[in-house]
């Protein structure tokens, strides 16, 4: 199964897709300094095989190279960051 995060920047969301179909996506507001993520969603259909926490990870890493922060107000996101220290750096 192939996995691709990408930054949909005309929607405002990061999304996965899971072999071409949209899995997920991560809503984002974008500021000068930092992007704020807002809401988190996965399908259903995909609930319970890592796709939010792939989506977590890939997008974080896209802002971190960006040279952004993030400014956590998803609660999603916000635990995902708490579990993985690596990442707290990030926010902002």
């Amino acid at each position: 199964m192939s996995t691709e995060i990408t930054d949909n920047a005309g929607k405002s969301r990061y999304e996965i897709r899971l072999d071409g179909d949209l899995a997920g996506f991560a809503q984002y507001k974008l500021g000068e300094c930092a992007v704020t993520f807002t809401h988190t969603e996965v399908d259903p259909a995909f609930e319970g095989k890592g796709v939010g926490g792939s989506l977590a990870r890939g997008a974080l890493d896209d802002v971190r190279g960006r040279g952004l922060s993030v400014v956590p107000r998803c609660p999603f996101i916000k635990k995902w960051i708490d579990k993985h220290p690596d990442y707290q750096d990030l926010v902002r």
